[in-house]
């Protein structure tokens, strides 16, 4: 009744105030009458007055903007990708990403589409958002470098970084005296010039390098914690020189520039000594993501801006005002990891490509066509190289670090990437650099970082350390092995409960690791140790309370489903156990539509196809993530669907056929113990009789008879483990069953 009910008031409402505004426009027009209205005249017909206004939709300034941004975020992903799959970081795709859609490529071989999507009147807003992108960024970096963990640490890292700093501007300063008449712009002084070129020899990407030693997996190691002490020092003093090379080149001279460093000194007295001490207490009071509500944000961002517009203001540039509130932010590492998670995605994923973008946009490589202009950008990168890999790397070795690890601190500190770029478009902004020589530098800028992955192979080649025995050999006694991989810590505690289950009764004849890998480029130099515990947490203490002994293994990585059954296939283990994702397209008319091509459209299942690993019409009802797994391990992989799985009490094993046979050894595993009780269906006549090889002492297992078998049966368990062959016969067959399904488990054998 309450259903009727609502239909007809729906109705009555919607047919009353249309009869209103009906009414109203009809009386509308009787008022009309006199007023002389202008009715625009359609001379082409309707069709083709909607096309012009749809293209004049279609380059309004927002609409444009938009259409940039999605091209821009694409393409750098793209590259991005690309260049993870070569061993680079992934800045170094989203640079090159820029430069493909500038003049150099995209501009000259595509006009019209440059001209359409690109047009220079619309550089104005890349730049403002881009610029808005930096600011976010930089205060990131700011943060990052967590001043107070650099402490004691201190000593050799400032002799190793201001001799990374004083050598490379020392070349770079005569390097500009040989090139100064010929390319320096008309105007602008040696002294500009030349502490322009000196700064942007000297400059290391602290974030990048950050990374690579994440990648490497050496940032727990004294080496790691050298080069990334290095690196932030290095950062600190190469901002500061640079906030006074701004203001002499904006100043003019030396002596009239001393006003506006009078001034940013003031400044930064100012946020060290009365901002600081405020933004501390606020940080005290707020550092839970429950109290840091959107007031508190607001302050911080309002402190943010207000620094960026002061050092702007002061004539050092917003940049140097964002990276200054970064470091003065409060020093509890949970307040900051919480306020880089509001600020990162936004400023990394969105706004930060708008900066590769227009920095490629403005970078005309065709403008280099000669040989003697590549000679001189030859030049520059020797001299960066030189300068850079050279200072640090001796200077390390001559404060006691070993040949190795001075070369290896020597590459790291080489890298340039993101940083570097900034201080070029600075410079360009200021007019101290011509086009001809920001393309040289820019080039320089990638190469240095290019450079840096096969630098630091090529050292480990010629300077090779004992191998140390891995995590996942400990056990190498153990006669049965199971590796846990997760990503939700909390999964991690489900898939423990599936490996004590499935392993052998007595704890000596069995060992567990617990594998848990993050993407790289979502970890935070600052938090990577506090996320390593959290991580773990849910799953040693199920393993506490289960009375079994695991050892955890943590990685940091760019290829998820690659390293988890490189650890896999290398480590011995009986049984890879993984849970299941979903796409992003199930369930949806999208995914409807595009069936086919996401089974297909990523990059790896597109290369296994070419090569033979995958059938191409081969379908599977599991995530992208996990066919790559399936694919690749060479040992049996347990794929685990979890529909809330707290307990495992009773357990639902169906037989299909022959090649099913492999799961008897966890039939006669489960059976024997007390606390599961098992139920083995044999689903077709012909599985019935395999049934026999199912040990005699496993009192606790139950074999129904296939002519009685109901989906109620099935679904009264906590856990059906199946095969994969049964999984895909169940799918294809019966798939009404799996809407009543407990929690499953699907083994490859």
């Amino acid at each position: 009744m309450k259903y009727f009910k609502s239909i007809i008031f729906y109705v009555s409402t919607i047919a009353i105030f249309s009869g209103l505004i009906y009414w109203t426009v009809s009386a509308g027009q009787i008022m009309e009458i006199g007023r002389r209205i202008v009715v625009p005249k359609i001379e082409h017909g309707h069709f083709v007055q909607f096309l012009k206004s749809l293209s004049a939709n279609f380059e309004h300034p927002l609409a444009l903007l938009l259409a940039q941004i999605v091209i821009i975020v694409l393409m750098a992903r793209l590259l991005g990708w690309v260049c993870r799959k070569i061993g680079q970081p992934s800045v170094i795709g989203e640079i090159i990403a820029g430069i493909v859609l500038g003049p150099s490529l995209i501009g000259t071989y595509f006009p019209e589409f440059s001209a359409t999507f690109f047009p220079v009147h619309s550089f104005g807003n890349l730049q403002f958002l881009s610029q808005i992108g930096l600011i976010l960024f930089m205060f990131m970096v700011g943060m990052e470098l967590d001043l107070k963990a650099l402490k004691g640490k201190t000593q050799d890292a400032i002799v190793i970084s201001h001799a990374s700093i004083i050598v490379p501007f020392s070349l770079g300063m005569l390097l500009a005296y040989n090139i100064y008449q010929v390319y320096a712009p008309a105007g602008i002084g040696f002294l500009s010039f030349g502490l322009f070129i000196g700064i942007a020899m000297s400059i290391t990407a602290f974030p990048v390098l950050a990374r690579i030693v994440q990648e490497r997996g050496i940032h727990k190691t004294k080496l790691g914690t050298v080069v990334i002490t290095c690196a932030a020092v290095d950062d600190i003093t190469a901002w500061s020189l640079l906030a006074a090379v701004i203001a002499i080149v904006k100043a003019g001279s030396f002596v009239s520039s001393l006003y506006t460093i009078a001034l940013a000194l003031i400044y930064v007295f100012m946020m060290l000594f009365l901002i600081k001490p405020f933004l501390k207490r606020i940080g005290e009071l707020h550092k839970t993501r429950e109290s840091l509500t959107k007031p508190i944000v607001a302050i911080f961002f309002l402190m943010l801006m207000l620094s960026a517009y002061c050092t702007e203001v002061i004539g050092i540039h917003a940049l140097f005002g964002a990276f200054m509130a970064g470091t003065i932010m409060p020093t509890d590492l949970k307040f900051r990891n919480i306020f880089i998670e509001k600020v990162e995605d936004v400023s990394l994923v969105l706004l930060l490509p708008l900066f590769f973008v227009f920095t490629g946009l403005r970078t005309q490589i065709g403008l280099i066509n000669d040989k003697e202009l590549w000679e001189v950008t030859g030049l520059i990168i020797l001299v960066a190289v030189t300068g850079k890999f050279a200072g640090s790397m001796l200077a390390a070795k001559y404060i006691g670090q070993s040949w190795r690890d001075s070369f290896f601190i020597g590459a790291l500190m080489n890298t340039r990437g993101l940083v570097e770029l900034v201080v070029l478009n600075i410079g360009y902004d200021l007019g101290v650099l011509t086009p001809t020589v920001f393309a040289m530098l820019v080039i320089m800028a990638l190469f240095t970082t290019f450079m840096t992955g096969p630098a630091l192979n090529i050292i480990e080649f010629f300077f090779k350390e004992p191998k140390v025995v891995s995590e996942i050999t400990e056990h190498k006694n153990s006669k049965f092995k199971v590796l846990i991989s997760f990503g939700n810590p909390e999964r991690g505690r489900s898939l423990l409960r599936l490996a004590n289950c499935l392993m052998p009764e007595g704890k000596s004849m069995s060992a567990v690791t617990a594998l848990h890998l993050s993407p790289t480029n979502e970890l935070s130099p600052i938090n990577i140790d506090e996320y390593e515990k959290e991580s773990f947490v849910p799953i040693m203490e199920e393993s506490f309370a289960l009375h079994r002994k695991i050892t955890t293994l943590f990685k940091e990585s760019n290829e998820i489903e690659s390293d988890i059954t490189e650890v896999a296939n290398r480590g011995g283990f009986n049984l890879l156990l993984v849970g299941v994702g979903q796409s992003v397209f199930e369930g949806s008319l999208l995914g409807k539509v595009l069936g086919f091509s996401t089974r297909i459209v990523h990059p790896n299942r597109i290369i296994n196809k070419v090569i033979g690993r995958e059938r191409l019409f081969e379908d599977s009802p599991f995530d992208e993530r996990t066919r790559q797994i399936l694919t690749k391990s060479e040992v049996p992989v347990g794929v685990f669907i979890d529909k809330k799985l707290t307990k495992i009490e009773r357990v639902f094993i169906p037989i299909r056929d022959e090649s099913d046979q492999f799961l008897f050894q966890y039939i006669n595993s489960i059976g024997v113990k007390s606390d599961f009780s098992v139920s083995v269906c044999p689903l077709t006549e012909s599985s019935k009789a395999k049934l026999q090889n199912i040990d005699s002492s496993t009192n606790f297992v139950q074999i129904l008879d296939a002519n009685e078998f109901t989906i109620d049966q099935m679904s009264q368990n906590d856990l059906l483990l199946m095969s994969n062959d049964c999984w895909k016969w169940i799918v294809d067959t019966h798939p009404e069953w799996l809407n009543n399904t407990p929690s499953v488990l699907v083994i490859s054998n």
